[in-house]
C-alpha cells in the first residue's frame, strides 16, 4: 500500500470504456452509449415472520402466512420503481422461504431488495415507500416485518465537459450514439470523485455480463476504443472538437 491518498496525485480527466451490461444500445441499434452518470443504489434484507402450520388442518382465516405478506412487499419493490421515473429500478433477486416444505405454511421469509434511480432522493423515496407499506402490513396482519439496510452507493453524475467530449467524438467518427445511464457500478464512479470523468458504452448481446456467454461484436469494441482515443487526444489538446 502506498503513502498517497486519493486525489493527492493530480488527474486531468478519467475516461472509461465498457460494455453496457444492459440491453438498451442493442435494442436501439446504436453503437456508442454516452453515459451522463450512474444510478444510486441501496440494498436491504427484509424478513417477514409469521407462524408455521400444517397446510391441511389450518383454515385460511387462521393462518399467519409469511409468504403471502412478503409477496406484497416484493410487488411494491417493482411497482415503486415504475412510479419513480424512467430510471427507477427495483429488484428482488433472492428469496428464502422457511421451512420450505410443500405441506407447511411458511413461517418466515427473507428476501433481498435492490432499489436504484438517477438521484439519491429518488432512491430514498422508493425505499421509503417500501418501509411505509411494511408498516401498514405489519399493523394489518400482526406479522413481524424487519427491513435491514445492507449497503448504499450514491448516484454519480459525470463531468458535463467529459460527457460532451464523448458525444462529439462519436459524431466526429460517424458512430451512432445516444445517452445511456449506467445502472451498474464502475471505476469511473470513484475516479469522478477526485477528477472530471466520463464513460463510453458499447452494446453487448442481451445485456449479459460477468458470464461465459458475454458477447460484444468486434466492430463495437473497435468503435469504443476509437472514441476513447479521440476523447483522450482532445483532452490533451491534440484534437479539437
Amino acid at each position: 500500500m502506498g503513502t498517497e491518498v486519493p486525489g493527492q496525485h493530480p488527474i486531468g480527466a478519467y475516461f472509461e470504456t465498457h460494455i453496457e451490461q444492459g440491453p438498451v444500445l442493442e435494442d436501439a441499434g446504436v453503437t456508442i452509449g454516452v453515459v451522463p452518470g450512474v444510478l444510486g443504489i441501496r440494498w436491504f434484507d427484509c424478513t417477514v415472520t409469521g407462524m408455521e402450520a400444517h397446510a391441511g388442518p389450518t383454515p385460511m382465516a387462521l393462518r399467519r402466512d409469511a409468504l403471502q405478506v412478503a409477496t406484497q412487499l416484493m410487488q411494491e419493490v417493482v411497482a415503486g420503481a415504475l412510479r419513480h421515473g424512467t430510471h427507477g429500478r427495483g429488484t428482488v433477486g433472492m428469496v428464502q422461504v422457511f421451512p420450505n416444505s410443500r405441506n407447511v405454511i411458511p413461517g418466515r421469509v427473507k428476501f433481498s431488495i435492490d432499489v436504484r434511480n438517477m438521484t439519491d432522493a429518488l432512491v430514498e423515496q422508493q425505499a421509503q415507500d417500501i418501509r411505509e407499506l411494511a408498516a401498514r402490513l405489519q399493523a394489518q396482519t400482526g406479522l413481524s416485518i424487519h427491513i435491514e439496510p445492507v449497503s448504499a452507493y450514491p448516484a454519480q453524475a459525470f463531468d458535463a465537459a467529459c460527457v460532451d467530449a464523448v458525444a462529439r467524438a462519436a459524431a466526429r467518427l460517424g458512430y451512432s450514439h445516444m445517452p445511456v445511464v449506467s445502472g451498474a457500478g464502475h471505476d469511473a464512479i470513484y475516479a469522478g470523485q477526485v477528477a472530471p470523468a466520463g464513460m463510453i458504452f458499447v452494446p453487448c448481446k442481451d445485456g449479459i455480463s460477468h458470464n461465459e456467454i458475454e458477447d460484444a461484436q468486434p466492430e463495437h469494441l473497435v468503435a469504443g476504443c476509437n472514441v476513447l482515443l479521440q476523447v483522450m487526444l482532445e483532452r490533451a489538446g491534440v484534437v479539437t472538437g
